[in-house]
């Protein structure tokens, strides 16, 4: 099956916006897709592209082919350079909004830093449940070899008692 990236028509007529697909090539311009990669509206002042990144890089992995205009977003969003091994891989792409570049990278680093802490209190969690496990058990050891040798100190005074009774 030959899988081509390629850009799905959307939209009113004069007015269209695009979606970045995954599609079997033998399929319709805007026939059945087998993943939704993004989006891309021209008839914004710069133009909106959004790409996910992660699910593009494996599906030219997997060796599917990027339409000629799906290679020019891919260039602008540094997504095609990173399949290529280049050293360049940063994104060109402008954003309407020079603080919603900022936010959006700032938000970013705050989910990456809200996600590390959870990680490292799931670590902690773990770590002093699997001690208090530990400190379980060998409390219980402890208990079991003091009945052990209680019993053991008992017996030999039980047998005597009788001998003197006898």
């Amino acid at each position: 099956m030959a899988v081509r990236i390629r850009l799905k028509r959307m939209g009113k007529i004069r007015a269209p916006f695009y979606r970045v697909v995954v599609v079997d090539s033998r399929k319709k311009r805007d026939g059945r897709v087998i993943e939704e990669v993004g989006k891309y509206n021209p008839m914004e002042t710069p133009s909106l592209i959004q790409i996910e990144s992660e699910r593009v890089q494996y599906w030219l992995g997997v060796g599917a082919q990027p339409s000629d205009q799906v290679k020019h977003l891919l260039d602008l969003t540094g997504d095609w350079a990173k399949f290529k091994g280049a050293k360049n891989t940063e994104s060109r792409v402008q954003y309407k909004d020079a603080d919603a570049a900022e936010k959006a990278a700032q938000k970013a680093m705050e989910e990456a830093a809200k996600a590390a802490e959870k990680l490292k209190a799931a670590a902690a969690e773990a770590a002093a449940k699997e001690a208090a496990e530990k400190a379980a058990a060998e409390a219980a050891e402890k208990e079991a070899a003091e009945a052990e040798e209680a019993p053991a100190e008992e017996a030999p005074a039980a047998e005597e008692a009788p001998a003197e009774e006898a």
